[in-house]
């Protein structure tokens, strides 16, 4: 499923326009950013909390060249499956 999908999901039950449905779907994801941004928790019931870390500083090595370099410690996202998604998926 893409967002293509979402959205015709989306058009198919509350009607309207497709640009409008997509309007809708892209108010979620913005408000979703825009809070994980903030460094702030979103909880969804039933499908779980999207929230963030900071992932350390780190050496790595380019693949290319083999050579080192520092990888800064940054805030990457992070997803926690509620239990109802994991007992759905895993009947």
């Amino acid at each position: 499923m893409n967002k293509a999908s979402i959205v015709d999901a989306v058009h198919e039950v509350l009607g309207g326009t497709k640009t409008q449905a997509e309007q809708a779907v892209d108010k979620v994801i913005d408000s979703i950013v825009g809070t994980l941004k903030k460094g702030e928790e979103v909880s969804i019931a039933g499908l779980g909390i999207f929230s963030t870390k900071v992932r350390a500083a780190r050496t790595a090595r380019n693949p290319r060249t083999g050579e080192t370099v520092q990888v800064p410690s940054m805030r990457v996202p992070k997803f926690r499956p509620a239990k109802a998604l994991k007992d759905a998926v895993k009947e």
